[in-house]
């Protein structure tokens, strides 16, 4: 009931003004145009059906072992019931290492440790695009300390040079918010990175924004139209704002579906941009899971 009666408050200071309520943390919900589909063609998409993940769209070796405040492991994704399942929970006994004799020769390992495990997958090596339309069809996992997320990358993202052109981290979405959720204030966030993650990192985003129906238990779509010259952000089709800042990346990208905890080293140990802090409280569903009814990815018709 309390719920209910916040979001008819958020909704009565939408009349007023549609950045009221984004002004004073509560977030704004999405308004204006809504996407234009008819201007694309579906090229790539999964629907996650069967009960493995499809080896052939997918993979996990993006980033291995200890990832912020947690540790990403293959073992925490499965699909079952028509959904990619990324599961997230505390496990006292480590996973196995799957990725040591391929990988430890080139790069650095943290080794797998009692603590949170959660995972992710990615189409890198496998699928990527350069402008469209992406759309992703999900529920958010229901837990504080964590942030699941629907992203794009390249490797000009990590180029120190003044532009995104060459490549930007683009967050479709981030769960951050779930800390809010006994409020009624669900919510998600929406931005760009690029030149690195260093002390030359820039970026832009749209804020927070308010989702109607509730995230944690309901399938919501998030979406990016990408254009030569800037990213449109939608929640169920109806825009949330743009973003040209830096530049526009030029250059193919590939796409990530992930959840991570905050803190680092594998530790966490901290509230990273609003996620509030690990709760072992009865409202909270552990293992938390982030639910993927399908990725799509549409071209525009003149660029076929």
């Amino acid at each position: 009931m309390f719920k209910a009666v916040i979001k008819v408050l958020i909704s009565l200071l939408m009349v007023f003004s549609a950045t009221l309520p984004g002004s004073i943390g509560l977030g704004r919900a999405p308004k204006g145009n809504t996407v234009d589909m008819s201007k694309f063609t579906l090229v790539w998409s999964d629907e996650f059906e069967g009960d493995a993940l499809d080896s052939s769209k997918w993979g996990y070796e993006w980033w291995v072992t200890a990832r912020k405040g947690g540790y990403w492991h293959e073992d925490m994704v499965s699909v079952k019931e028509g959904n990619l399942v990324i599961r997230a929970e505390y496990l006292d006994t480590p996973l196995e290492n799957y990725y040591y004799d391929k990988w430890h020769e080139q790069i650095h390992f943290d080794e797998y440790k009692p603590g949170w495990y959660t995972g992710l997958v990615t189409t890198r090596d496998k699928y990527e695009q350069c402008y469209g339309y992406y759309e992703v069809r999900c529920i958010l996992p229901a837990a504080t300390g964590l942030w699941s997320a629907f992203w794009m990358m390249n490797e000009g993202v990590f180029n120190v040079d003044g532009s995104g052109k060459d490549g930007t981290e683009v967050d479709v979405f981030e769960s951050f918010y779930y800390k809010d959720h006994w409020w009624g204030n669900d919510g998600i966030s929406t931005g760009i990175h690029y030149d690195g993650y260093g002390e030359d990192e820039k970026g832009d985003s749209i804020g927070r924004v308010f989702i109607e129906n509730d995230p944690y238990t309901q399938y919501n779509t998030y979406g990016v139209e990408w254009s030569p010259e800037e990213y449109i952000f939608y929640i169920n089709g109806v825009e949330t704002g743009r973003i040209s800042t830096g530049g526009v990346s030029q250059n193919p990208e590939y796409l990530l579906l992930s959840v991570e905890f905050a803190g680092s080293n594998g530790v966490q140990s901290s509230d990273r941009h609003g996620t509030g802090k690990i709760s072992l409280t009865p409202d909270q569903n552990w293992p938390a899971e982030f639910k993927v009814d399908y990725v799509r990815c549409y071209q525009y018709n003149d660029m076929l």
